[in-house]
Order: C-alpha cells, then structure tokens, then sequence
C-alpha cells in the first residue's frame, strides 16, 4: 500500500483518520504544524499528504507552496473555509483535491484511494511509454528520438525545453513552482535566477505557436499545462 502523510493540528482528528488509513493498510506518519510538515516530507517521502489549511506555524496554504518546490506527490486539502476563491487559490498552489471539514470518513478515504490510483496509473504510464511519443493534439513529442514536430513539421526544441515539455504533458492541470523546474532542468547545483525558467516558457510559447495557450503562468507559483486552454480560445 501507501505511505501517507497527515498534515493536521487537531490531533484528535489525526488519529482518527491515522487510525482509518491503517486499518487499509497504508503506512502513516503525523505532523502537527508547517514546518514540521515539511521536515517529515523530506524524510519519509510519503505517496500522498493529506493537509490541513489552518495550521500553527506556516499554515496550509505556504506548506502546499513549499512542498511542490521539491514534490510531486498528490496533495489533498482539508478545510473548514467555504469560499470558492479560497479552494481555487490552494488548487493554484498545486493541491490536487480539496475535503471541507466536517467530512465523512467514508469520503477521505475514497479521495484518498482516487489519488492513489492517480498516481499508479501515471507511474504505470510512465514506465510503459518512456520510448513512445507524447502527443496533444497536432504536437508529437518523440522522446526517443529527441525531436518534436507541431502539425507535421519539425521543432526546434533545445534539450532543456523538450524535458520542460515533457513534465507539463505528462501532468496536466499540476502547477510545478519554479524551483522545481529549476532543480529539474538544471540540476540541484544551479546558481543561476529562477528568471531562468521564466525565459524557457518565453522561447516554448513561441515555437508551440498557438498551442502556447496552454502552458499558463500561476502568478508567484509557476507554471502549469491546461489542455482546455485550447479550446476556448
């Protein structure tokens, strides 16, 4: 099974939903507020967080923030905060799901397996189609043989911006902030600004010509693939 991590100060709810999830036999580790949230993460490498939005210390929302610079584990948002704007603001940030509170424990765990599944389907995907081209709508991403084409011609795509297309086809709809694709692209010893990432989306856009829609910038986040972008413009 899984290894999960719950993000939560109440710590009778905790346990409650510790309880539940190992009883599916998920494996479970706690955090009480932000940072600690942050430090067990890194360690424990969970499969999915489960994250409260008010917090002590760094609340939900930053916590969120901080762990989609590094992470590309789902991410499912409790909250009692009922405004529309709120929740769009934490899917924004990279949360992948949202349960207000009170909620059934029935529903968290049928989120939960969802997500999981999610992420099995991606990872099976994944290793199934490493050698076979990605495609979305008239743009062919040939991996294998390091090209691209748009419509039938040839793209002049430098390495950097075929990996950077490869992450936003291969999750759409996630944001990925710009220190992850700073790591990803250029490696954990990159000195440079993250300016960096902002002038390879420019040059992306450009060749992807009106398929550049798509990549969508999330203000102080990053940026994200929207294939529906498409559609409506």
């Amino acid at each position: 099974m899984a290894r999960i991590l719950i993000v939560e100060d109440e710590v009778s709810l905790s346990d409650l939903v510790r309880s539940h999830l190992e009883k599916e036999g998920h494996a479970v580790d706690q955090a009480f507020e932000g940072h600690e949230a942050l430090v067990t993460a890194d360690r424990a490498r969970p499969n999915l967080v489960i994250l409260d939005w008010m917090l002590p210390g760094l609340d939900g929302l930053t916590v969120c923030k901080e762990l989609r610079r590094k992470h590309l584990m789902p991410i499912l948002m409790l909250t009692a905060r009922g405004d529309v704007a709120d929740r769009v603001t934490g899917l924004e940030v990279g949360a992948d799901d949202y349960l207000g509170k009170p909620f059934s424990i029935v529903e968290l765990s049928a989120r939960v397996a969802s997500l999981l599944r999610r992420v099995a389907l991606d990872t099976a995907s994944a290793a199934e189609d490493d050698s076979r081209p990605i495609t979305f709508a008239t743009l062919v991403l040939d991996l294998a043989g390091h090209r691209a084409t748009l419509a039938g011609s040839s793209l002049d795509l430098t390495r950097r911006e075929m990996d950077l297309l490869e992450v936003l086809l291969r999750h759409p709809g996630r944001t990925f902030s710009r220190d992850f694709l700073l790591e990803r692209l250029w490696g954990a010893d990159f000195d440079g600004l993250d300016r960096a990432v902002d002038t390879q989306m420019v040059r992306l856009r450009r060749k992807l010509g009106d398929l550049g829609v798509c990549i969508e910038a999330v203000w102080g986040v990053g940026y994200r693939f929207r294939p529906e972008l498409r559609e409506t413009t």
